[in-house]
């Protein structure tokens, strides 16, 4: 999937996988995310984010970071979250991810420190909500920011979301409480579901966040320990 100036890809590698992970992990980050699955290495952060997909040599020369293997991760049928890694197509650099529960047809994402700033944030809620209508067939797909967050509500309204009801409250995975502002976007014409994307899962309207960054669980922090 490509935007004016992103790729987006489901994950391939294991490199794939700790660039999405890392562009969610700084404290800038973390301070509206309020996630726990998070890369707490800041060299092994920079170093990711600093990555091209498919830059092995790369990897292998960069010490934080080697003990990641190259080759490709087996992306479970069960999964929770449909995940997109995004790539800026003008220096080739990891830019963050979305990602997409099939089940609430929630959205999440970040984007990585060099990429924000820039106008990507629409980019990448807009190739999600994409991802929800044509290829798992969704005709809403939601998502949610912390009041506060003024760049997480600039991007999802950049992206087409519109307000939507939702609880005023909402605990992020850490434990803490905020106040939440709740958006939807609405499929512009017939949705399509592909064969690769499964069986449909029964739809149920759950609480999200855009702020939280929701990503399959690995063991990607102690890879890099």
């Amino acid at each position: 999937m490509r935007t004016e100036r992103l790729l987006l890809h489901t994950p391939e590698t294991w490199p794939d996988l700790a660039a999405a992970m890392a562009a969610g992990s700084d404290p800038e980050a973390q301070r509206w995310l309020g996630g726990t699955d998070v890369i707490t290495d800041a060299q092994a952060r920079e170093t990711l984010l600093e990555l091209r997909p498919g830059d092995t040599d790369a990897l292998r020369s960069s010490p934080g970071v080697r003990s990641l293997p190259a080759r490709p991760v087996e992306i479970r049928p069960d999964r929770a979250a449909e995940i997109l890694v995004a790539v800026r197509l003008d220096d080739g650099r990891y830019a963050g991810s979305a990602q997409l529960h099939p089940g609430t047809g929630r959205i999440g994402g970040s984007l990585a420190p060099h990429a924000r700033g820039q106008g990507l944030g629409a980019e990448l809620f807009a190739a999600a909500a994409l991802l929800g209508h044509t290829h798992l067939g969704l005709q809403v797909v939601r998502a949610g920011h912390e009041s506060a967050n003024t760049r997480s509500a600039r991007a999802l309204a950049g992206a087409g979301f519109v307000a939507d009801d939702g609880p005023p409250r909402h605990t992020l995975e850490d434990g803490r409480e905020i106040d939440a502002r709740w958006l939807r976007h609405t499929a512009p014409g017939p949705t399509s579901r592909c064969r690769a994307a499964g069986p449909a899962v029964p739809s149920a309207h759950a609480e999200s966040s855009a702020d939280a960054e929701h990503q399959e669980p690995t063991d990607i922090d102690d890879r890099l320990s």
